[in-house]
């Protein structure tokens, strides 16, 4: 059987209570904690950065998912590094030196991803596909939680599988955005293997149920 990663996203969590979403991830199903790193400059609004990141590393029990959505990450791979990521992805739209970038992640012990706003191409990634492990595809526009799903990321995520089968076929498909358990089926069919989901896991009367009904098929 295909097994689907899941990834709450932490953006959504309670930060009053942050231990204690922690904590719940730690027992439920999930496989990652997916961490948003925002600059207020590649996308409009401010996240959190390192502290939180190694704040999460000292409690979390499972691999930190690290999405870096700013300007120049490659100024900060050895940081995230350090602070406890297991899997680091950058921007397509943010990397002049996209392959550079990809093997500075890699030497520092970690995953390395690429991820592609809704409208950059994934033929793109074609030349990078076989150098990296996860593809994140927004089904958003980044910057923001609780956004809806666009429903044209079902095509890209098909069409990523189809060269992925050919370029690099143990790839991740990650999808991140509007991702909860009534699409989750359909985003998992046309060729998805992670899924990121904030809103539709924190918000739920029962996250931990709900983290388990994403991984469903």
């Amino acid at each position: 059987m295909k097994k689907i990663i899941v990834s709450p996203s932490l953006l959504s969590a309670d930060f009053n209570h942050l231990a204690d979403d922690i904590e719940m991830i730690n027992s439920s199903d999930a496989d990652w904690f997916h961490l948003d790193i925002m600059d207020g400059v590649f996308v409009p609004n401010i996240s959190f950065g390192l502290p939180i990141v190694k704040s999460v590393k000292k409690l979390a029990q499972k691999p930190l998912d690290v999405h870096l959505m700013i300007v120049q990450p490659e100024r900060y791979i050895e940081a995230f590094a350090k602070a406890g990521a297991d899997v680091l992805t950058v921007h397509y739209e943010a990397c002049t030196h996209l392959h550079r970038t990809v093997q500075e992640i890699k030497a520092h012990g970690m995953k390395a991803g690429v991820s592609v706003n809704p409208h950059t191409s994934v033929k793109l990634l074609e030349d990078i596909l076989p150098e990296i492990d996860l593809v994140l595809i927004m089904s958003v526009n980044p910057g923001f939680g609780g956004q809806s799903f666009i429903k044209n990321s079902l095509k890209k995520i098909t069409e990523l599988r189809n060269i992925a089968n050919v370029v690099n076929p143990e790839v991740i498909i990650e999808v991140d955005g509007g991702v909860d358990t009534q699409n989750h089926r359909e985003i998992i069919k046309a060729g998805a293997n992670a899924l990121v989901a904030g809103s539709a896991v924190f918000g739920a009367e029962n996250p931990a149920e709900a983290i388990s009904k994403l991984k469903t098929i």
